[in-house]
């Protein structure tokens, strides 16, 4: 029936036509399909979304031109076609990305060459979810998709030190700025969910999670949690960051700063007594305080770092890397903040901070390459902090 469907699509566009042209008339198509075909299409697909789940794969990749007319995988680190799965020409492939959309998503499609989603499905009465993105590659459309994980990691087995720990903890502290940083795909969702989860475990409050899109979806616990996404819940991170503010919340997490009008939102909302986590693109924990600085204008630049020395908390730099079981685990640089640190950030001596980190290991503090040698020394994948923290 997917083989006559597809067919029955193709026939109906002129071959001449290629480019954003041929995917406006396809996408026509697509939705005007009756319903019972759209869904075996989305039901197809979903097939195959489970496999993934089986093989224990984070990505999956479809379409493109240099995708050899295969799906391909991501497991473990490693990113490989998927030959069970049969051939996907680009026409199919093109298909299958217009039927995961809906107008509204395949209007910004058009328009920006690209559009953000999530995806989820019900297995077994439990909710399985992906961030996913759908893009132009040389004309034709490729879909990528990261599986959010099922079930949230256990704070106490991210292996910070209990001073760190308790800077993450509405309990203990009611404001400041933390961020989590790292390349795509170094876990900064998985960490960052960890914390969501054991604050909403352990103290009352109200969580405002801002995301493009919503990954991990959490159940109210002690705390009450709002999920905003951008694009239809709220238009950026830097709207939904200052909309909270009218919302009464103790924690908000904004996913990620990507420009400067959110930085300086997220400074001016921890310097009003609100707890902000948001995550960042960078390596170190050096590299996060040059970032956000260089990120804004120049005659705003001295005010921005002021700001930042007082309201940063706690920032984690984060990296996946591979185990002795072939799959990968969590090293970490981790800076708390203190007075030391705060001067440095001040008064531009933000390169003494790395050496700050490498001393103040009783504190919490760790390098990068102190967690590695970590690592390699207890030949283990993860170090268990202190119980109680969030209590």
């Amino acid at each position: 029936m997917i083989e006559n469907i597809f067919k029955n699509i193709i026939e109906q566009i002129p071959v001449h036509i290629e480019g954003v042209e041929r995917q406006r008339q396809m996408s026509q198509i697509v939705q005007q399909l009756p319903q019972n075909e759209l869904e075996a299409i989305r039901e197809h697909f979903q097939k195959i979304t489970l496999f993934m789940r089986q093989q224990e794969a984070s990505d999956i990749e479809v379409g493109g031109p240099m995708s050899k007319d295969a799906i391909w995988f991501r497991i473990h680190g490693r990113k490989t076609p998927q030959a069970k799965l049969g051939k996907w020409s680009l026409d199919h492939s093109d298909i299958l990305c217009h039927a995961m959309l809906d107008k509204m998503q395949i209007n910004r499609l058009l328009d920006r060459g690209a559009v953000d989603f999530s995806y989820s499905i019900t297995q077994n009465e439990h909710l399985l979810r992906w961030r996913a993105t759908v893009y132009f590659d040389l004309g034709h459309l490729a879909l990528n998709m990261r599986a959010i994980e099922a079930t949230v990691y256990p704070f106490s087995q991210l292996g910070f030190h209990k001073n760190v720990a308790r800077s993450l903890s509405l309990l203990h502290e009611k404001q400041g700025l933390i961020l989590i940083t790292g390349i795509t795909g170094s876990g900064k969702s998985t960490t960052m969910d960890s914390i969501v989860d054991a604050n909403n475990q352990s103290v009352d409050g109200h969580i405002v999670i801002i995301g493009d899109p919503i990954e991990y979806v959490h159940t109210s616990k002690r705390c009450l949690v709002r999920h905003r996404e951008v694009g239809r819940d709220v238009i950026d991170f830097k709207q939904g960051a200052v909309q909270a503010l009218r919302q009464d919340p103790d924690i908000i997490i904004v996913g990620e700063m990507r420009d400067p009008e959110t930085i300086l939102s997220c400074l001016e909302i921890s310097d009003t007594g609100h707890k902000v986590f948001s995550t960042l693109h960078t390596g170190s924990a050096v590299e996060t305080i040059d970032r956000i600085v260089a990120e804004c204008q120049p005659e705003e630049q001295d005010r921005v770092r002021v700001r930042l020395a007082d309201q940063l908390r706690v920032a984690v730099s984060q990296k996946l890397v591979p185990n002795r079981k072939g799959k990968r685990t969590l090293a970490k640089e981790v800076l708390l903040v203190n007075s030391s640190v705060k001067a440095a950030i001040r008064n531009k001596n933000v390169h003494e901070i790395y050496q700050m980190i490498s001393e103040s290991g009783k504190n919490g503090m760790i390098t990068m390459e102190q967690d590695l040698f970590r690592l390699y020394q207890a030949r283990r994948n993860r170090r268990r902090c202190g119980p109680g923290l969030f209590k």
